[in-house]
């Protein structure tokens, strides 16, 4: 979303409109308009300039991992992982444990980024001898090469098959006859 957007979107409720209004005007989906005014405040406070700051800032890249920003929780992970746990029983048993505080959940996927990727020093790197593959490097998930499991050869589209084929199929599947 544009400044000019946000100024427009700022001038709306000063003026009494509603949200599916101010997205008619700007092309947008209301949905869209109400999630921008909820996010930089609601209607009585949203400012334009302050709420494309706010959206830069959100914006920024790269974020701070979670498990750096906070250190409790980076303590209970590191102690889970000495004590064999895997990142998913670690995320599940976090959810568990704190349902109503999101500060202390975390992803298993987080904690595999904070494990394999160097960049990050959230966790300890020699925990990763803990998991149970005990591997120091992570290949990424990719999609994987057809190794001929699965292929079908010499397909022959429905329109090229032979006539006896189509008026046997009407009776039932005609591979099985």
């Amino acid at each position: 979303m544009t400044l000019t957007e946000r100024e427009e979107i700022s001038r709306g409720p000063a003026m009494g409109c509603s949200a599916r209004v101010i997205a008619v005007s700007l092309g947008r989906s209301p949905s869209t308009i109400s999630r921008e005014i909820a996010r930089n405040g609601g209607r009585s406070v949203y400012r334009a300039a302050a709420a494309d700051q706010l959206a830069y800032q959100r914006a920024r890249r790269p974020k701070p991992a979670k498990l750096a920003a906070c250190p409790p929780l980076r303590a209970m992970v590191e102690d889970k992982l000495k004590s064999l746990w895997s990142p998913e029983q670690i995320a599940g048993w976090l959810r568990r444990h704190f349902p109503d505080d999101p500060a202390m959940r975390v992803s298993h996927e987080a904690i595999y980024l904070a494990l394999f990727d160097p960049r990050r020093k959230a966790i300890d790197r020699t925990l990763t001898q803990r998991l149970r593959t005990g591997r120091p490097m992570r290949s990424p998930k990719r999609a994987r090469r057809p190794d001929g499991r699965g292929v079908v050869r010499e397909r022959v589209p429905i329109s090229e098959r032979p006539v006896e084929v189509e008026s046997r199929q009407i009776a039932g599947h005609w591979e099985s006859q």
